[in-house]
């Protein structure tokens, strides 16, 4: 099976083999395949191991008026794992289900995880998460929400989360993510957005830049 990028369209990639090697509630596909090289024909067999487990949506929750976001503290094994904190701080986050739109999953998982109801949406950024490994993608959304009353713990309990909403001003948020204090991409990614374009949402709600 040989495939086309449209926007690579002198290049191939031959799909000799995929077959499922695990499936359970995540499931792992291995692939042999050959691709086009940079100088030109095809290069030898590749074996490949790929990790399907959805495509997620991620959403930072902003008031503008108040000019504070709510972020999220839980534990997380795989930073425990790798030696890291295990509680992390992130965005409010979930995996697509079937049927779902991204708008959709980042209002459910806003009043899940944080119990914010989300009055508006802009579309941050779409990325690949781990493209060596993983089929997964993420859309990042900025999120209008009410912090009046935003903060508390919060998650499902029939998925055993357990999460802590906490309310910080754009500029302590900010300062979180300059001295490193976040290290997950979720975070960073949605943070450095918002240090950039925080008056493009402002401008689209009708409030003042800063």
């Amino acid at each position: 099976m040989s495939e086309d990028r449209s926007h690579q369209p002198n290049r191939k990639i031959d799909i000799i083999e995929k077959s499922t090697v695990f499936q359970g509630y995540f499931r792992i596909d291995a692939y042999r395949l050959r691709h086009s090289l940079h100088a030109g024909g095809m290069s030898d067999e590749l074996r490949r191991e790929v990790f399907e487990r959805g495509h997620t949506v991620g959403l930072l929750p902003y008031d503008p008026a108040r000019r504070e976001i709510v972020m999220l503290e839980q534990f997380r094994i795989g930073a425990h794992v790798v030696g890291s904190p295990p509680w992390l701080m992130e965005i409010v986050a979930g995996i697509i289900e079937p049927g779902e739109s991204d708008e959709e999953v980042a209002r459910r998982e806003a009043k899940e995880e944080a119990g914010l109801d989300v009055s508006d949406l802009i579309l941050m950024q779409k990325y690949l998460v781990s493209p060596g490994g993983t089929t997964e993608t993420a859309a990042l959304y900025l999120g209008r929400v009410d912090a009046t009353n935003a903060g508390g713990i919060f998650g499902c309990d029939d998925e055993n989360e357990d999460i802590k909403s906490m309310v910080f001003s754009v500029p302590d948020a900010l300062k979180l993510l300059t001295d490193g204090k976040l290290d997950n991409a979720q975070a960073v990614i949605a943070l450095q957005w918002l240090a950039l374009n925080e008056n493009v949402a402002r401008t689209r709600w009708g409030f003042e830049a800063v």
